[in-house]
């Protein structure tokens, strides 16, 4: 008999997956349940335990799957593959997630409960609508994976009253605040704020570009890539890949930086790190820190690298760009992210913005005077 020689299972690795499961036969076919993945149990050893704890025997199907349990199936399955979003993700999961609901089976998560939980939360609207999406993600992963039946997501009526409402009102800086700031930023840290300022360009693409990137006869600078935790990643969306006119100014400081810098190779990074030898650009970390002391020696008080982008978005207001070119240049999916405004662009609009923007960032007291001239 083929079902007696499987009485105690056995425990299997995934390659594919990278998966620990374990398998046995019931009434003579064959069955599995996940244990979880290589990097939670490195030795086979270490996943014999697990199932052991879960008590997963042979002709014994469990009684439902825990939230625990589909997380784990989940970060294996369906974790979004852009690292920032899945550290992100697995931030939730481990701190709120998980010490709230992980013990509790999948199929006795409930409205009101879930609802009250999340008022509780100690953090900001916005945040609290990210955890209750992926609260809605594992429960429609759990139907897809089978381990539910196929029905009304629970979640889907959890509501999070204020989640639009922001707890912060985002920085932006004025042109005085921002040359104040430049004055106390050393290379290639000022370049740096000037590439982020004048392009409205995320901190993760702005560490992520290399000197090829760079075209020095079109005057174009092209966005490829983002880069979080050291590690090269793609960019946030689809748009945000884009090619950039640069301004004069901002070309030569470029050639300047290029020239001064030890690490001036076409597959160089344009912000390479010394104490790497070249090999990674600045962390976001140390570039987090040194603009935090800029910043306070300036008299500016706590700012993040992000506030450039919301000066950028500013100052295309105040060069008084058509809502629908802002859209393009902040390279937003949607335009309801930048105005909740619908409209086209042409190039030329684009172009002209953008000068305009470089110019309040080289000169802004010249083009302050022109503008005070019309």
């Amino acid at each position: 008999m083929r079902e007696p020689r499987h009485a105690s299972g056995s425990v299997r690795f995934d390659k594919r997956r990278r998966t620990w499961n374990y398998l046995w036969y019931e009434s003579g076919k064959r069955r599995s349940k996940l244990i979880g993945t290589k990097q939670q149990f490195p030795t086979k050893a270490s996943a014999w335990k697990e199932a052991e704890r879960l008590k997963v025997k042979p002709n014994e199907r469990p009684s439902g799957e825990t939230v625990q349990s589909v997380i784990t199936r989940y970060e294996a399955e369906r974790m979004p593959a852009r690292l920032s979003t899945a550290r992100t993700y697995r931030s939730f999961l481990k701190n709120h997630v998980i010490p709230q609901w992980g013990n509790t089976p999948i199929r006795d998560v409930q409205i009101r409960p879930v609802e009250l939980w999340l008022r509780a939360l100690p953090l900001a609207p916005k945040s609290k609508t990210h955890v209750r999406s992926l609260m809605h993600g594992l429960v429609e992963f759990a139907m897809w994976a089978g381990v539910l039946d196929i029905g009304r997501n629970p979640v889907s009526l959890v509501q999070n009253k204020g989640a639009s409402r922001k707890v912060r009102k985002a920085r932006s800086l004025t042109t005085e605040q921002f040359h104040a700031l430049l004055k106390e930023l050393h290379e290639p840290f000022a370049t740096m704020a000037l590439v982020c300022i004048c392009l409205g360009l995320r901190i993760s693409e702005a560490l992520a570009l290399r000197w090829s990137d760079v075209d020095w006869l079109g005057s174009r600078l092209s966005i490829r890539r983002g880069i979080v935790a050291q590690v090269v990643d793609d960019v946030k969306t689809e748009g945000s890949a884009k090619a950039f006119l640069l301004a004069e100014d901002l070309l030569l400081r470029l050639k300047v930086w290029r020239q001064a810098s030890q690490f001036h190779d076409a597959s160089d990074w344009v912000f390479a790190s010394p104490l790497n030898i070249g090999r990674l650009p600045y962390s976001y970390t140390g570039t987090r820190r040194i603009l935090g002391h800029a910043s306070e020696a300036a008299g500016l008080g706590h700012l993040t690298t992000h506030a450039f982008r919301h000066t950028y978005r500013s100052w295309l207001d105040a060069v008084k760009t058509p809502i629908a070119v802002q859209q393009k240049m902040m390279r937003h999916t949607d335009i309801r992210t930048t105005m909740n405004v619908y409209g086209d662009v042409v190039t030329d609009e684009m172009s002209t913005a953008s000068l305009k923007v470089a110019e309040l960032a080289f000169r802004p007291n010249g083009a302050q005077a022109e503008r005070e001239s019309r």
